[in-house]
């Protein structure tokens, strides 16, 4: 009997170090995370608001340096380690995080959180309050944003420091429509039980 059938049948119901090891990097997992990504994902991640957005992020950022990144860096931790100030209430509170918050909100609990990055894999807009603001030294920056358009990338199950959730996060690169290149990615959190049951 397969993972998916034991995970649909209850046996392994149940969130625990049992779940976490047998979903850890299930390949049916991942196969079920890409048909998810291409049936819905794609569907939304076209609107025209993610790519007006991450365009004017590059333009706004583009003279950052690894040290001022690294402070922005550290300034949002040090935020959201307590009450959110300036810095995380601009970034929920624009247009794009308002978007990003409705489109989880319509996924009914299967997606956990949403963030767009840019170039430099800063957040431009997320659904929840990450425990970092730069992206840009991780997996699903690197493996989608620094490779090919349109590049998909899904990591691993494991307990979200942000969302207390076992997710599997579906990282995919975003291509602005007019270049074909690359400009920036966007990373979608999915319950991994929930998954499963799709």
């Amino acid at each position: 009997m397969n993972q998916v059938a034991r995970l649909s049948g209850g046996i392994l119901f149940g969130l625990g170090a049992m779940v976490c090891s047998s979903l850890h990097a299930d390949p049916e997992i991942e196969a079920a995370a890409r048909v998810f990504a291409e049936q819905s994902v794609s569907n939304w991640l076209n609107d025209p608001l993610i790519i007006s957005a991450i365009r004017a992020q590059n333009v706004e950022n583009a003279a950052l340096t690894q040290k001022d990144i690294d402070a922005l860096d550290q300034q949002w931790r040090a935020e959201s380690g307590g009450s959110a100030g300036s810095m995380i209430k601009e970034v929920t509170g624009n247009t794009l995080s308002k978007y990003l918050q409705d489109v989880k909100e319509g996924e009914q609990g299967l997606v956990t959180e949403i963030f767009v990055m840019d170039d430099k894999g800063l957040n431009v807009g997320q659904s929840d309050v990450t425990s970092d603001y730069w992206q840009g030294d991780e997996a699903k920056w690197k493996r989608t944003y620094a490779a090919e358009p349109n590049a998909m990338f899904v990591d691993e199950v494991e307990m979200d420091e942000s969302t207390q959730r076992f997710q599997t996060q579906i990282s995919i690169a975003i291509t602005d429509p007019d270049t074909g290149k690359n400009i920036g990615a966007v990373t979608v959190g999915v319950d991994a039980e929930s998954l499963l049951m799709q």
